[in-house]
């Protein structure tokens, strides 16, 4: 791992593991029914403040994305090894945390698979994904961007978790009390 990443373009840069993670994402988006997608990006009841940090967690990941595409992968080194495997295993989740997310009714909160370990697997597991790819470019100003990232998309988890209350009242309280925010902590 190192401060000062030799930025440039390359054919085996970091962009390789932004598109596996486009790639999952996408096409799973496209076979998903419409509204399924849509009740994904409802950012409908959100707060002027928690649209702010996200939008600000936003531009951290945005330049964090700059420096994955910008910066080679460090291949033949331990550091791309186990980035590249801990890419595999986010990208692995979220498509799994993404069909559970499917395959429940849209007038239900999502409770079974993986989010019966975390309430937001899908954002974990893109979490770790990328992580994979800050790893496997050896970069430590990426893997500070996208912690900063993150950090700051938790106003927009906060969102999401108020709105799930006032649509599933009783039933969100009760899977909160059960179940951590993140897979370790609540």
């Amino acid at each position: 791992m190192e401060w000062m990443p030799d930025l440039q373009m390359g054919w085996l840069n970091g962009w390789i593991p932004l598109v596996l993670l486009a790639l999952t994402e996408g096409v799973l988006f496209l076979i998903f029914p419409r509204e399924v997608v849509a009740r994904l990006f409802d950012r409908s009841g959100w707060t002027q403040q928690q649209i702010v940090f996200t939008v600000l967690g936003k531009l951290c990941a945005l330049a964090c994305l700059v420096l994955l595409v910008m910066t080679p992968l460090k291949v033949g080194t331990a550091v791309f090894l186990i980035g590249m495997v801990i890419v595999v295993l986010g990208l692995t989740g979220l498509a799994i945390a993404l069909f559970d997310f499917k395959n429940t009714p849209l007038d239900q909160p999502v409770v079974h698979g993986l989010y019966t370990i975390s309430r937001h697997p899908q954002i974990v597991m893109a979490s770790v994904a990328l992580l994979g790819g800050c790893i496997a470019i050896g970069s430590w100003p990426a893997l500070l961007l996208l912690l900063a990232a993150r950090g700051l998309s938790h106003f927009g988890i906060l969102a999401e978790e108020e709105v799930c209350l006032q649509q599933y009242g009783d039933a969100y309280r009760a899977y909160m009390k059960q179940v951590p925010r993140y897979f370790l902590f609540f």
